[in-house]
């Protein structure tokens, strides 16, 4: 679960601009402005004279400490390109390591000053960003240096690459997966049925009538994921209303979720949740358990995440699921952008703290996680892109979802979009509390209204949180 982050195949991405954001999830505010860099040749862990095939210097049989989190990807990618590393370093030793808890396991660490040479800093208990951004490596020399196949690394990646792991113009995180965000349903399930994926929430609350005649629910969720809501909602409020709501989000307008484009669909969700559409008891579920009441029970006909979701239950869904995705839905058959318009972002951002001790070597595992070979195999193994452009096939490795996240690119067209202001200011873990609560109808659409409202004013009348203006 992570965001995030999926669009490759092939023509993917000439045009989706992979937006601004950061993986979902946070724990801190934002406080701190930016950056470090190593200084060039005798930077932490550096030792070997810098050269175009160890283009950051690292020294001879080192070690490398690599701390990734274990979410819908797994982590093992990240063990195979540390082999690679192995391969290309004679004597040189990679130690990969899962987490599920990167807050909690390395904060200690950054406290202490021995943080890994490489995190994988996503999840929901991702450290917040503005906390340890003074402590982090600059990452615009790994884009500069060329890849395993001897190719410049930034001529080999989509357009934007840098701009989710850019905080007061300095690139300190890498996102490495691309991901949209839709809702997921089975092709062979809606065929059977003869239904056709909702567009509006109009068309939404329909279908949820459909569905009950069928003795099926409208959308289930689990407790850790509750917010996938809140994301299908903010994302469809963008849809209705453009740049007015994503900039009122981003700046933390006062009274943003009072806006016409969220009141709209909180109260069409409201009447999903008293409809029965959600099947109950989700806050007490653990949530790839609820999402298997979708992908494997069908006892749910849709459900919105990142395009990790194929991933993540491959095994728990049924056999012939025919899973695919298409767009959010909007509020009104006019709105701002079309239908088609997309939030799409690179995820899961891999950051290489200034402390570690083997600061070269936390890079050089990222240059070859940028590599061909690399990039390839996570593309083929988790069905899911990287930011390296071209290396899904138009038969998206035999995978409808991947098929069905190359047509809603084409469809989208220049119409891609993305924000920073959850994980940039760590409030999905409070989110998840006023969610759960409205989806499991303890809360009506006036009571989530207020929580998330209070939620954003607490960030925006902090002032020891450091805000950053958007203003495009």
């Amino acid at each position: 679960m992570t965001t995030p982050n999926n669009l490759s195949r092939r023509l993917f991405l000439q045009r989706a601009a992979v937006g601004t954001l950061m993986a979902t999830g946070g724990s801190t505010l934002l406080a701190a402005c930016a950056g470090s860099g190593s200084d060039d040749k005798g930077s932490t862990g550096g030792g070997a004279d810098k050269t175009a095939d160890n283009p950051f210097g690292m020294a001879d049989k080192a070690t490398i400490d690599a701390v990734i989190f274990n979410g819908g990807y797994g982590y093992d990618y990240v063990t195979f390109a540390a082999n690679l590393v192995q391969k290309k370093f004679a004597g040189s030793t990679v130690k990969v390591a899962p987490s599920t808890e990167i807050a909690q396991q390395l904060q200690p660490r950054f406290v202490g000053g021995n943080p890994p040479d490489l995190i994988d800093n996503s999840g929901k208990a991702q450290i917040g960003f503005g906390t340890i951004l003074d402590q982090l490596e600059t990452l615009d020399d790994v884009f500069e240096a060329n890849n395993y196949e001897g190719t410049k690394i930034a001529d080999t990646l989509y357009p934007g690459a840098k701009n989710p792991g850019t905080f007061d113009g300095k690139f300190v995180a890498m996102n490495y997966v691309l991901t949209i965000y839709g809702l997921w349903y089975s092709d062979s399930l809606f065929k059977e049925n003869g239904w056709e994926p909702p567009k509006t929430y109009d068309a939404l609350l329909d279908l949820g009538a459909k569905a009950k005649a069928k003795g099926k629910y409208l959308f289930v969720w689990g407790k850790e994921a509750a917010t996938y809501y809140h994301t299908m909602a903010v994302d469809g409020a963008i849809k209705e209303g453009g740049d007015e709501v994503r900039l009122a989000l981003e700046n933390l307008k006062e009274n943003t979720w009072s806006m016409p484009q969220f009141q709209g669909i909180f109260k069409a969700l409201e009447t999903m949740v008293k409809n029965g559409y959600f099947v109950p008891g989700g806050a007490g579920t653990q949530f790839t358990a609820a999402q298997a009441k979708w992908s494997n029970d069908q006892q749910a006909i849709l459900y919105p995440s990142g395009s990790w979701i194929e991933n993540e239950m491959k095994k728990a869904t049924k056999s012939g699921f025919q899973m695919k995705g298409v767009p959010e839905p909007t509020l009104t058959d006019k709105p701002k952008l079309p239908y088609e318009a997309l939030r799409s972002a690179a995820g899961e951002p891999f950051i290489v703290p200034s402390k570690g001790k083997n600061v070269a070597g936390g890079k050089e595992l990222l240059r070859a996680m940028l590599s061909k070979e690399a990039a390839t195999n996570f593309a083929k193994t988790r069905l899911a892109p990287t930011i390296v452009k071209g290396l899904v096939p138009a038969d998206g490795f035999g995978s409808t979802a991947l098929q069905s996240q190359t047509a809603m690119l084409d469809a989208a067209g220049t119409n891609v979009f993305d924000y920073q202001v959850f994980g940039l200011y760590g409030m999905n873990t409070d989110q998840l509390v006023v969610w759960n609560s409205f989806l499991s109808g303890q809360l009506d659409a006036a009571g989530l209204t207020k929580g998330l409202q209070q939620i954003m004013d607490k960030v925006r009348n902090d002032s020891s949180v450091k805000k950053i203006p958007v203003t495009k």
